[in-house]
């Protein structure tokens, strides 16, 4: 089997070690690696949120007001809380040809190798710069994702392309679905069971339009439309939570469920939630014509955009060229992909690691799987020194 460098191996124990789950902040990871590319003379500019606790990277190597190569890459992890880890899952462990930890996969590993090269980076003949871009808060909502598309929007030169690390067990992926998903409040009115006429049920309002919902998961699945290189090839569409009432004798005043839609790329979801909204309104309508001040509201709580690239896109073919790879996938998981690709940079999905070992207890990454994608860096490293 083929070994990866000690650097990458070394470099992602380190990464490891930051519990960067995304409720906590980033900051000493993203300081870690600021002070890890200036040592080596490399400029890092951080874009912060709102709170100043959390922050992307964003760091250029090579000839400037050339469009690079942006190698992107989320800092975040999701929480370990009520896992069953056989080892502690911020303390990197190699065993058995792995690498354990949480974030090995998911996606501190491709953030590893892209620093292990910085080096290469510097010591090649670049002719297209690569450009390193590390978010915050992917793992719930594309946060940082978003911030750096709008960075890209306004830049005079935009990247050239731009590979998403997440794992694809360095499959070329094309395409993804986007995730909308909304908090959806109801407030009825309060009473004594025996007097519903006089109340305003709001689990029974919840249920009504959470049966409007699943109507349209049903006309998904049935009608489509439809895209084959997706399990399932359909939208879907799906309510997950619903909290409401207080004892069986009194007309609940409150209830509150979350939905979501999984959409292709094709599917209009600003259309689709305009279809949930006429109907809350229908429902609302009969709320208030028994008592005023009921109503229904919604809350848009997360989401990030679908990922459509063309095979005969220059990003697909170079990364298939870079992978060694003759084909291309898509996939139901999201990444933030479908934002820098609606910035105007063609966007593929590629990195080491199996999207089946992301989120779970004793997380891993295969050492072949590093060792491989750290071929694909040479190959990409080659190619931007000849264009």
């Amino acid at each position: 089997m083929t070994q990866p460098r000690a650097a990458t191996v070394e470099i992602l124990d380190k990464l490891i070690s930051f519990d960067t789950t995304s409720r906590n902040s980033n900051l000493e990871l993203i300081h870690w690696v600021r002070d890890f590319l200036a040592e080596r003379g490399v400029a890092s500019e951080l874009q912060f949120d709102e709170s100043g606790e959390k922050a992307n990277l964003w760091a250029s190597i090579g000839p400037e007001g050339v469009p690079g190569i942006m190698l992107s890459g989320h800092s975040d992890v999701v929480p370990v809380d009520g896992q069953d880890w056989s080892s502690e899952p911020f303390r990197m462990e190699q065993r058995d040809g792995r690498l354990y930890g949480r974030g090995v996969a998911d996606m501190k590993g491709f953030i590893a190798i892209c620093l292990s090269h910085v080096d290469d980076f510097l010591a090649a003949k670049l002719k297209t710069p690569v450009n390193l871009a590390f978010s915050y808060d992917e793992e719930v909502g594309c946060l940082g994702g978003r911030q750096l598309a709008a960075m890209l929007n306004g830049l005079e030169i935009k990247p050239r392309l731009c590979v998403v690390g997440e794992p694809t067990t360095m499959g070329v992926v094309t395409g993804h679905k986007g995730k909308s998903s909304w908090r959806v409040r109801i407030k009825g009115f309060e009473c004594h069971s025996s007097l519903t006429h006089q109340g305003v049920n709001a689990v029974e309002y919840a249920a009504e339009l959470i049966s409007f919902i699943r109507s349209m998961a049903h006309d998904k699945r049935d009608n489509g439309p439809y895209d084959e290189a997706f399990d399932p090839p359909y939208t879907t569409v799906h309510t997950g939570v619903i909290q409401g009432g207080t004892a069986l004798n009194i007309v609940p005043r409150d209830c509150e469920f979350l939905f979501e839609f999984r959409n292709l790329p094709a599917d209009d979801i600003d259309q689709m939630f305009a279809e949930v909204e006429a109907r809350a309104a229908e429902l609302q309508a009969e709320m208030q014509a028994v008592q005023p001040g009921t109503g229904i509201s919604f809350e848009r709580i997360s989401w990030f955009a679908g990922l459509e690239t063309a095979e005969d896109e220059e990003v697909v073919t170079l990364g298939k060229s870079f992978a060694q790879s003759n084909t291309t996938a898509k996939v139901s998981f999201g990444t933030e992909a479908g934002h820098y690709q609606g910035a105007g940079v063609p966007t593929i999905v590629c990195g080491p690691g199996n999207i089946e070992q992301a989120h779970k207890p004793d997380e891993f990454i295969d050492l072949a799987q590093v060792a491989d994608a750290e071929a694909f860096f040479a190959r990409m490293i080659r190619w931007a020194e000849q264009n």
